[in-house]
């Protein structure tokens, strides 16, 4: 049955809100299981960093912050999400991590969550629905009103290379190097209602559109878009969907700096936006950051020309000091830009860790412990 769309529900501007999917392990052989819901329901914890639910199957689980106006306070919330989880999982003998894609599970051995919406989502898409066993950060930013909701998920569209590049953690899918960064992406666009949103004035004209796909028979609600970028209307934010869930909480703080520090830059700059133009070069730039990463090369509509992703990157960090400053994020940045100097991503240290151990199994293990902050100098990440 067909849902309206909720009125959009004025938040405070700039506010930030972070889910992260994560991995639930075995500590026997580190491939996924099934476990989600016998943690969540087992679980002791009081909701005070925010909330652990379920997520489409039972080898997932999904943690959210608090509303946050402070990139510290979301830092926060994460290492406080993560100590719950981690201290449930191993009274449960299981373990958990980040990263886009599990390595090597088999998606036809997972098992769909309890619940109307997962039911429907699986007898609706069938197998796609266990193949969306992907792991992926959503950051949520608030808007005062949906006019300016539309306006930044329009002007966001050409940043979505930069994240999914510095969020890439998913190399490895089905037990093979995909040479892909982000292999995530590709279970995620094979969903009808996958990609970009359209050129739009306004939010009237985004219930007109929305309007009509209800009336085509294509959607019933708003969480049947799996645009890269869309408004949340029940929340009055705008919500970034592309990144990989990063191998730490440190490098999902980072991002959601990012994503904080340059909505402020466009809601104050207010380029002109000529979406439609960009739309025709989005998925071939889209397929560069998750095939190549850091490597690869944007293409540019407007000035017609290709530059290095890491080269825009970069430079988009240096016009994003002055926001930063003001937000009080700038050290969170700093962390990305090292990582861009540094030539270092998560996707590069799962394929460096499979190169010394030989097996995904122990990548896998690795990838636990560096989600715990324990057992490596690599891994130390974030502000002190």
């Amino acid at each position: 049955m067909s849902q309206p769309i909720a009125e959009f529900k004025e938040s405070q501007p700039l506010t930030l809100g972070v889910e992260l999917e994560l991995q639930l392990v075995s500590m026997r052989d580190f491939d996924l299981t099934r476990g989600a819901t016998d943690l969540l329901g087992s679980m002791d914890y009081d909701g005070r960093f925010g909330e652990i639910k379920l997520e489409i199957t039972e080898s997932m689980i999904e943690v959210s912050t608090l509303p946050r106006t402070l990139v510290d306070g979301i830092a926060a919330d994460l290492v406080g999400l993560r100590q719950a989880l981690v201290s449930q999982c191993a009274r449960n003998h299981i373990s958990v991590c980040g990263g886009g894609t599990h390595p090597f599970h088999r998606w036809a051995e997972r098992r769909i969550c309890p619940g109307d919406r997962f039911d429907e989502i699986y007898h609706r898409y069938g197998y796609l629905a266990k193949q969306f066993t992907v792991f992926g950060q959503h950051i949520h930013v608030g808007c005062t009103s949906g006019d300016d909701a539309i306006w930044v998920t329009q002007a966001l569209g050409p940043y979505v290379p930069i994240f999914i590049a510095l969020s890439a953690s998913s190399p490895f899918v089905d037990g093979e190097d995909t040479l892909f960064q982000s292999g995530r992406l590709n279970a995620v666009s094979a969903f009808p209602l996958s990609g970009q949103c359209p050129a739009l004035r306004d939010w009237a004209e985004f219930i007109e559109h929305f309007s009509f796909l209800q009336a085509c028979g294509i959607a019933r609600s708003i969480k049947d878009l799996y645009w890269d970028i869309r408004p949340k209307p029940e929340f009055g934010t705008v919500e970034i969907r592309v990144c990989d869930t990063p191998l730490t909480v440190e490098r999902a703080a980072a991002l959601a700096a990012l994503a904080q520090s340059l909505v402020r830059h466009l809601l104050r700059t207010r380029p002109t936006l000529d979406t439609q133009r960009h739309l025709c070069v989005a998925r071939y730039n889209k397929f560069q950051a998750c095939r190549y990463g850091f490597d690869g090369q944007i293409s540019d509509p407007v000035g017609l020309r290709q530059a290095p992703l890491r080269q825009i990157a970069r430079e988009l960090l240096v016009g994003l000091l002055e926001d930063a400053r003001e937000l009080g994020c700038s050290a969170w940045l700093q962390l990305l830009d090292a990582s861009l100097a540094g030539e270092i991503s998560d996707a590069s240290w799962l394929r460096g860790r499979q190169a010394i151990h030989g097996n995904l199994n122990d990548v896998v293990r690795e990838a636990t412990m560096r989600f715990r902050n324990i057992g490596s100098t690599h891994l130390a990440e974030g502000p002190r």
